[in-house]
């Protein structure tokens, strides 16, 4: 059975309504990204970071997986699926795919400032006094602009396994998830499905300039 690798960015939950950062000069639901989403933003105002998240946690309750997240796993029938995604909204698992790996952490968990392992699962706001075993405070299970990406090493084994590779929905600007294409075999087949492709069309990937609905129905019907 063929393995598909399909990458995932905003791009691919835009259309169940979760807004990306890159779609307004910067700003992240009115915030600067450094305030919300770096370790200086959290030591300089934790409340405004934990308040921050528990909007994006109580927005996505409130949305629903798009017909790509369904296609995507659907595919599962037919080929061995694997999705890293940059994404931390659990979409694609509510869509019924069942090998998921997050880059950049989960909104629906939590993990301890103390220990990073320690990490818990999460669906109600987070707030300052909500502590771990040890006793200090539990922030978002998330990565971090200037934080390392603990799943990169995984990612990289599990792409240099593809024989087919699917981009979705990211800009190809955001490091090391970018990188991660490089590591295909050169005969693999790569899809890349974005409104506003960063490459063209070679020997080797095929873009569809397209949102992610269409994109992925595309190139389905090109794997069939």
């Amino acid at each position: 059975m063929k393995h598909i690798v399909v990458l995932t960015g905003a791009g691919m939950s835009a259309e169940s309504g979760i807004k990306t950062f890159r779609d307004a000069d910067g700003l992240w639901e009115g915030h600067d990204v450094m305030e919300v989403a770096s370790p200086q933003g959290f030591a300089a105002n934790p409340e405004l970071v934990l308040d921050f998240y528990n909007q994006r946690r109580r927005q996505l309750f409130e949305v629903q997986p798009n017909t790509a997240h369904t296609a995507l796993a659907n595919l599962e029938k037919n080929y061995n699926v694997t999705i890293v995604t940059q994404n931390v909204d659990d979409l694609h698992e509510r869509a019924g795919s069942t090998n998921v790996l997050h880059l950049h952490g989960e909104l629906l968990k939590a993990r301890s400032t103390y220990n990073e392992m320690d990490v818990q699962d999460w669906n109600h706001d987070l707030i300052l006094g909500d502590l771990c075993v040890k006793g200090y405070q539990m922030r978002p299970h998330i990565v971090w602009f200037g934080e390392a990406v603990p799943m990169i090493e995984k990612a990289i084994t599990i792409c240099q396994t593809a024989d087919i590779l699917i981009i979705i929905g990211t800009s190809m600007q955001v490091y090391p998830a970018a990188s991660l294409m490089h590591y295909v075999n050169p005969k693999t087949n790569i899809f890349y499905i974005d409104l506003k492709p960063a490459m063209d069309s070679n020997a080797q990937v095929t873009v569809i300039a397209e949102k992610a609905t269409i994109g992925v129905d595309k190139v389905i019907k090109d794997l069939n």
